[in-house]
């Protein structure tokens, strides 16, 4: 793990007030409606916002990242929201999730370092189950644009942490797409999301 990586977001999740608004993400809250509420995992989760709405509606729900700070707001909110998350710390490889364990999971702006990309989702594609969901969102290529004119949208400004649909067509070449496009979407997420960005949304069934 870098340190610097687990740095910036211990000292963004350490602030007063919850990063990313502690409501959720609406492109995951109008698309998880739409399915039964079964078993579903949250990579890179942050504060917890979207695991806790999905347990509101009846989600058995898991998550994980690199920040302590950050699991302790989302339980946190859980404990305000009545719910239950299992919500666990560290790095994927180090995690004992067992392959095809979930009915779902939420990816929502979890831009992981270009390096270790493609091993993260192939992992994570491993653990979900024939007929699973991924629901995703994250900012595309052509968000650099934006986020060069207007900072308060947030988002990396390194092109290789950044989507394309070609890219996303490769690494769920296995699924079945539900809904696969680039947006420009206005963004009202906490104190880092704010403004006119571009994104890729996608819902994809695994075969």
């Amino acid at each position: 793990m870098n340190p610097n990586w687990l740095k910036i977001w211990d000292d963004r999740y350490q602030e007063s007030g919850y990063a990313y608004g502690d409501q959720p993400n609406e492109y995951l809250k109008e698309q998880l409606k739409k399915f039964e509420p079964k078993q579903i995992l949250f990579p890179a989760e942050g504060e917890g916002r979207n695991a806790v709405f999905a347990a509101t509606l009846g989600w058995q729900t898991y998550a994980f990242d690199i920040s302590e700070a950050g699991r302790k707001k989302a339980i946190a909110l859980a404990e305000k929201q009545n719910v239950k998350i299992d919500y666990q710390v560290g790095e994927l490889s180090s995690l004992k999730y067992k392959d095809e364990a979930f009915d779902a999971i939420g990816l929502i702006y979890a831009h992981f370092p270009a390096d270790v990309r493609v091993d993260i989702l192939a992992t994570l594609s491993r653990l979900l189950k024939k007929n699973g969901i991924i629901i995703f969102e994250a900012f595309s290529k052509s968000h650099l644009e934006y986020v060069n004119k207007d900072a308060n949208v947030g988002g990396p400004k390194d092109i290789n942490m950044l989507f394309s649909i070609d890219e996303i067509k490769s690494y769920f070449n296995d699924y079945s797409i539900i809904e696969l496009v680039e947006q420009e979407i206005e963004l009202k997420e906490g104190h880092y999301h704010n403004g006119i960005g571009s994104v890729i949304r996608f819902v994809g069934r695994k075969n």
